[in-house]
């Protein structure tokens, strides 16, 4: 005569299978966001906030930053700010930015 599992090992193993499965539901739903998060960059990458279009890269100050050719905009990376008024200690900082200003908009 064949023996039935009691209740217990079957609600253990219902309990292992429901672990294992919201393990892979878990996994599955953080590969769509990382796939997600690739689309957005790959969409949005240098592309201006603003109005969308391409930005470029030049060297203001020995530091990196990135205009937009199409509406003028001008965007900096995380410290690129920080950097620029660091380099122009001796001025202050308005000076800084108005040599920025000049530089930029003539």
């Amino acid at each position: 005569m064949i023996e039935r599992p009691s209740d217990k090992e079957q609600e253990y193993f219902i309990r292992l299978e429901v672990e294992r499965l919201k393990k892979l539901r878990d996994e599955h739903q953080r590969k769509i966001a990382e796939q997600e998060r690739e689309k957005l960059k790959e969409l949005h990458y240098m592309r201006c906030p603003k109005c969308g279009h391409e930005l470029t890269t030049t060297s203001f100050e020995g530091v990196e930053i990135d205009p937009c050719v199409d509406c003028g905009g001008v965007w900096l990376d995380s410290g690129e700010l920080a950097k620029l008024l660091e380099g122009s200690k001796q001025d202050s900082a308005l000076s800084a930015i108005g040599r920025f200003r000049k530089l930029w908009f003539g």
